[in-house]
């Protein structure tokens, strides 16, 4: 059986949601942040950067993010998470999951966590500045769902892309300018909250209704 290690509201949820949109059997397994257990010698045996989450699949232990959603998309094709392969929709795809990984939840990782990068007599400014580097990118989103013409990131067709859109909206929700406070973005996330996929997600981790709005911070 699949099981994907994972913390509530951390990156996870969005393999998370995806495991629910396929409908397969899976199990959870909770990695006690509280306990620093994603630090563990036998957490690092699955992942040796200590991060959240990891898909054991059978014998088959993967980390980073976007190679899990594909590695489950891919996996269960009937599910059409993602465009078929080697057509433009699919690169688009590979783009638009490199991008939410490499350049927006990076950004926003410091903001979440300036603890990690700076004293702490730096952090109001630094969270400030990728604050303000972020701004732009949502700005980004909103633009490719125009381009697309939704409702989803990619078009008509909802994606392993849109798990991961989603969660990282999320967590803009203590920025000045959040992405539900942008019509287009607003709107597109009210989309995601309908899916019963997400319902489900978010009732087994027992998120608050303030990861979606507002006081809580996580990564």
């Amino acid at each position: 059986m699949l099981k994907l290690h994972y913390h509530p509201s951390d990156a996870s949820l969005m393999p998370h949601i995806l495991l629910e949109e396929l409908g397969v059997p899976f199990a959870l397994q909770l990695v006690d942040r509280a306990n620093n257990a994603q630090k563990s010698a036998a957490y690092l045996q699955l992942n040796p950067n200590g991060l959240i989450p990891v898909l054991e699949d059978g014998a088959l232990v993967v980390y980073e993010t976007p190679a899990i959603l594909l590695h489950l998309a891919d996996t269960h094709p009937n599910a059409y998470l993602v465009p078929s392969l080697g057509s433009p929709a699919r690169a688009l795809c590979y783009q638009w999951l490199a991008w939410l990984s490499n350049t927006l939840h990076a950004d926003l990782r410091q903001y979440l966590h300036p603890e990690r990068y700076v004293d702490k007599a730096m952090e109001a400014d630094f969270r400030a500045r990728a604050e303000a580097r972020i701004a732009p990118m949502l700005d980004q989103l909103v633009a490719q769902l125009q381009k697309s013409a939704g409702p989803w990131l990619l078009g008509k067709d909802y994606s392993a892309a849109d798990c991961m859109a989603f969660v990282l909206c999320c967590w803009t929700r203590n920025f000045a300018r959040p992405a539900s406070s942008l019509p287009a973005l607003g709107a597109y996330l009210a989309r995601m909250r309908q899916r019963p996929a997400v319902q489900r997600a978010v009732a087994t981790e027992k998120l608050p209704e303030t990861f979606f709005t507002a006081t809580l911070r996580d990564a």
